[in-house]
């Protein structure tokens, strides 16, 4: 089951997310295109904002997702060993597709464009194509990919991307 066949010079890492999953108290494994686990997110229960954690197979936290109150606009932080790694703003005007920033805490920021709701988006630095998320490459109902070029921190993109889907959510 899983993906569709792509072609082979495709150099990325793909990933399989289930879709509508992020709930407070879920959790669920992200796989790698031959249905190994890859990370585990560990949705918080009984907080009063959204909160998950992505862990390695081991169970190592990686990142902690948490959503951020009171704020003009929907924003999630990801930390790691109790900093801020990055920062997701939804766009304040998004004509006609939604848009989101991520704000790295280094001073880069990537950007998600796209159709978020239908899970037909790209993740950008600087014009470059770091991330494609796609309902294409699946036989398999309510089921996404995430496929991470090369050289990028998976694991901060799927995060990234699990936090761009609870904010599209609500």
């Amino acid at each position: 089951m899983g993906f569709l066949r792509r072609n082979q010079d495709a150099a990325g890492t793909r990933y399989q997310m289930r879709e509508k999953i992020f709930a407070i108290g879920d959790d669920f494994w992200i796989d790698t295109d031959d249905e190994r686990h890859a990370f585990k997110v560990n949705g918080k229960a009984l907080r009063i904002r959204s909160t998950f954690i992505l862990e390695n197979p081991s169970g190592d936290e990686l990142f902690k997702l948490q959503e951020k109150k009171l704020r003009v606009r929907d924003t999630m932080q990801l930390e790691h060993d109790g900093k801020t790694v990055a920062t997701i703003k939804k766009a304040l005007v998004s004509p006609l597709r939604e848009r989101f920033h991520i704000e790295l805490a280094d001073g880069h920021e990537l950007n998600a464009k796209g159709n978020i709701v239908d899970h037909e988006y790209k993740i950008e630095r600087d014009g470059n194509q770091v991330a494609e998320i796609s309902k294409r490459w699946f036989r398999v109902r309510e089921t996404y990919g995430i496929e991470v070029a090369p050289g990028e921190d998976a694991g901060l993109i799927l995060a990234a991307a699990i936090c761009i889907d609870e904010m599209a959510r609500h």
